[in-house]
């Protein structure tokens, strides 16, 4: 069950994984970020002031999509995120993970589904290959532009989970246990909202998504 209280506790562990994350990253690549500056001075500087610590859009890991292209979530700002981690071989918890992230769909209005992107992010990148992504969301009419399956390395897929708060662990060759989470970020990639459970009363999170998706 969606508990508002927990749900606060759990975000700002979230944002605190993410800034450690960034954090990281930053020292990881400070040699090469000065190495940079003279050549793109101007545009970190715009990047900085454009994209907060606790944006998902400093996270380096480069996706692979269902239509077999190369992405960087960086590539999705100015959209309002809405995401979910699932797998495709999954009989259990994830067609109903689909089937509230359909339904969520259904309730935005179509005047403002261009400034929204439904992800579904595989937690078996090694089975989820691009064409097996591709046929899910053909199977589960999710084909259009506001549709995007994503499969990343093992560790961006773990990383990235432990952002989101999402647990996962293999329990057999084809099966996976994990959490049931939905999640919304805003246009400079900060999360602002989540949903937690399967077949939950979404209303609240299609009133954020709406909400975000009249900011300019």
């Amino acid at each position: 069950m969606y508990v508002k209280s927990s749900n606060m506790i759990k975000m700002n562990i979230i944002k605190i994984l993410l800034l450690g994350a960034v954090i990281l990253l930053g020292s990881c690549n400070k040699e090469k970020k000065q190495e940079e500056v003279a050549v793109s001075e101007s545009t970190s500087k715009e990047h900085s002031t454009s994209i907060s610590e606790l944006s998902i859009y400093n996270l380096p890991a480069i996706w692979t999509t269902q239509d077999n292209k190369k992405i960087e979530l960086k590539e999705l700002k100015g959209d309002v995120l809405v995401m979910v981690m699932i797998y495709t071989s999954c009989k259990a918890a994830c067609p109903r993970l689909v089937a509230d992230m359909r339904d969520i769909e259904a309730q935005i209005p179509e005047s403002k589904k261009e400034n929204v992107k439904l992800l579904l992010v595989s937690i078996d990148p090694e089975t989820d290959t691009p064409e097996r992504l591709k046929k899910f969301s053909i199977e589960n009419e999710m084909e259009s532009d506001q549709w995007l399956f994503l499969r990343g390395t093992k560790s961006d897929t773990r990383e990235f989970a432990a952002v989101l708060a999402v647990n996962y662990k293999k329990i057999s060759p084809m099966d996976f246990s994990h959490s049931n989470i939905i999640s919304v970020f805003d246009q400079g990639g900060e999360l602002v909202h989540q949903q937690e459970g399967l077949g939950v009363n979404n209303k609240e999170t299609v009133d954020k998504i709406i909400e975000l998706a009249r900011i300019n």
